[in-house]
């Protein structure tokens, strides 16, 4: 059994879940992590929407409605990647009638001064907005803002524990050219200041993950979401 450590919370207190997992990720963020001996921290979720999986060196956070002694019953002492084994998640999936769709790196970089060093135009968010990459931002994050510039789109809005969030989309007649890059740090110019962006980023996505850490993100672990749909 697992090494699990269920942080104190009171059944129905998503508050304090949420303020629990934005300590940790505040900490993280500024290079301090959760000691890397295996201990499994379990949150309730942190709003409806949100549940998952987010791993770092050794240790990891499961933030889901869900039993910590069933969480530390699934997951052998012996491995550090069990929180975010394809098992695992499905059996987490399964109690919460969620599922999960991928496992993504977690990145992130501080809010850069000024405005961005490209041309964008802000785009409507709403019912009818016209990029489906904007479409799904908004089922994930909320105070989504879009952007686009010829060739692509970049957003932000608040996602797990009200953190701030970004994407980027390039077209396919404009890839291979930095516009991923630029989209990215530019980015980093629309949150506030002093502040943290995150990216969640597949790690497939060659393009992407290299376009991120040329924009000054840097890997701080992997996350899996459990959605509804």
């Amino acid at each position: 059994m697992a090494t699990v450590d269920p942080l104190p919370w009171k059944g129905g207190d998503r508050h304090q879940a949420r303020r629990e997992l934005a300590t940790i990720l505040q900490a993280v963020a500024s290079g301090c992590f959760p000691p890397a001996d295996g201990t499994v921290i379990v949150l309730q979720q942190p709003s409806d929407r949100d549940a998952g999986v987010i791993s770092f060196t050794g240790s990891a956070v499961v933030f889901a409605d869900t039993d910590p002694a069933w969480v530390a019953a699934q997951l052998p002492p012996d491995d550090l990647s069990a929180p975010l084994s394809a098992g695992f998640l499905a059996g987490l999936g399964e109690r919460l009638g969620r599922r999960s769709h991928s496992v993504d790196m977690l990145t992130c970089a501080p809010a850069a001064t000024g405005p961005p060093h490209l041309e964008l135009s802000e785009l409507a968010v709403g019912g009818n907005t016209p990029h489906p990459r904007v479409t799904r931002a908004l089922h994930y994050r909320d105070d989504v803002r879009a952007w686009q510039t010829p060739g692509g789109v970049v957003l932000i809005g608040r996602g797990i524990a009200g953190r701030w969030e970004t994407a980027i989309e390039v077209d396919p007649d404009r890839r291979d050219r930095g516009l991923g890059t630029r989209l990215a740090e530019a980015a980093r110019h629309l949150v506030p200041g002093d502040t943290t962006l995150w990216a969640q980023i597949a790690p497939a996505n060659a393009a992407s993950v290299r376009a991120f850490l040329m924009a000054g993100f840097q890997p701080v672990g992997a996350e899996a979401l459990l959605s509804g749909d």
